[in-house]
């Protein structure tokens, strides 16, 4: 498949462009290890000698290998036997290599958690909700003494409900392995409100689930608070759903409300469900939810290494770049749309030769706006959004923002045989 050559239109002209920093509430846990730990004093007893699941999802939570590996000290000190299942429903391409191949990539295997880790994805029927959504949950999970969970508290890419991602949604849709995961998604998003929250208690009921260690990030990135929520509070749901809110009130945002492309640098189900979040971005795939940013054209230039070549969401676009095309297992994509019964994540947008074309391929296509003029805003991911870039035309608009602090001067962007010469890391 050949990509557009360029050089044989007209030439297209960018605009300068300049750093940014958007600036958010910080607050954070400094000593992770020591808040799981005192956390945990009030839910320790009566575990001597018990088998205890400790369920992990694949989304890229801010120090989920030390959080994990505290969860794992704590129960050993308590005179349990823990063991990792992964609770990330289809997700590694539906089977039980791939899962485990995601927890490494965050550092969480047998070795570095000193403990086994089951990834089979054999699931048990353990009831019905209503009469026609058989419920499922992993046999590893179900054959322990005890099940704990470790979910991060934030609102869904695709859906809005008193309890959208966390908890109960680790319980049913994670446990649920990829055949769990196919039964809820097959009632389609628009019975998410009901479904996640109700099979999630369903679930709770009618297994030996102890606990959640919920965790909730700020727009940083970085753990802003972890709550073990027990059994009783799971089932009443006040405490996720409080969590949510203050969730939704912390999470990073774009503060330019209009412009013309979006530059999305990557992608990745690290980052979001969805590759991207749309909750940031406002691409959603689904007509359960709207909201966010007002742009006409939206580029993906690559995706995350620890994505393993799931590119779901990256539909979403209009341009992407050939190096991400090039990195796409598309198995892996597929069983997770073909999982979730939504085809427009995993749909190709148009290829580009480079980065450099991508861009000027999305302004051109923007019609109404003179060359050089184009209002971009270019960010790495949508997990960390403190420093952005954006391009001169957005200069005035950012001045009168107090949550906005502009970096350096406006310049031309860079490209050496069509990949931009800037690292993030030094911005």
């Amino acid at each position: 498949m050949n990509s557009l050559n360029l050089s044989k239109f007209e030439e297209i002209q960018l605009p300068k462009f300049l750093k940014l920093r958007q600036n958010f509430r910080s607050d954070r846990i400094t000593d992770i290890k020591e808040e799981v730990k005192k956390r945990f004093k009030a839910h320790l007893c009566n575990l001597s000698n018990k088998r205890i699941a400790v369920g992990v999802g694949s989304r890229g939570i801010a120090n989920i290998d030390i959080i994990t590996k505290a969860v794992i000290e704590c129960l050993k000190e308590a005179g349990a036997i823990p063991f990792i299942v992964p609770a990330m429903g289809s997700h590694g391409g539906g089977d039980e290599a791939g899962q485990k191949k995601i927890l490494d990539s965050y550092g969480i295997n047998e070795t570095t958690m000193g403990t086994s880790i089951d990834a089979s994805m054999d699931t048990e029927l353990i009831g019905m909700y209503g009469l026609d959504l058989p419920v499922y949950v992993a046999k590893s999970a179900l054959l322990a003494d005890g099940i704990v969970i470790i979910p991060r508290v934030k609102p869904h890419t695709g859906f809005r409900g008193k309890i959208e991602s966390g908890v109960c949604k680790m319980l049913c849709i994670g446990l649920g392995k990829q055949k769990g995961a196919e039964s809820i998604h097959s009632k389609g998003f628009e019975k998410f409100p009901e479904l996640i929250p109700e099979v999630g208690r369903l679930i709770a009921r009618k297994t030996k689930l102890l606990f959640a260690v919920a965790i909730v990030e700020n727009a940083y990135d970085e753990t802003y608070k972890i709550e073990v929520i027990n059994k009783d509070e799971i089932l009443n749901l006040k405490k996720e759903a409080a969590l949510l809110e203050e969730s939704r009130k912390l999470m990073g945002k774009i503060f330019i409300p209009k412009f013309d492309v979006l530059v999305i640098d990557e992608i990745g189900k690290n980052i979001s469900g969805n590759g991207q979040d749309p909750n940031v971005t406002g691409l959603y795939f689904t007509g359960c939810v709207s909201g966010g940013p007002q742009f006409k054209k939206c580029v993906i230039l690559d995706i995350t290494k620890e994505s393993h070549g799931n590119a779901n969401g990256v539909g979403v676009s209009d341009i992407i770049t050939r190096r991400l095309f090039d990195k796409i297992d598309f198995i892996a994509m597929y069983t997770n749309c073909f999982t979730s019964t939504y085809m427009e994540p995993c749909k190709i947008p148009m290829v580009a030769s480079n980065s450099e074309d991508a861009i000027k391929i999305a302004v051109k296509t923007c019609n109404g706006v003179m060359g050089g003029q184009h209002k971009i805003v270019w960010i790495k991911n949508t997990m960390e959004l403190e420093n952005i870039i954006i391009s001169e035309p957005i200069l005035e608009q950012v001045k009168s923002n107090p949550k906005l602090e502009v970096l350096t001067e406006a310049e031309d962007v860079k490209f050496y045989k069509g990949e931009p010469k800037f690292s993030w890391d030094k911005i």
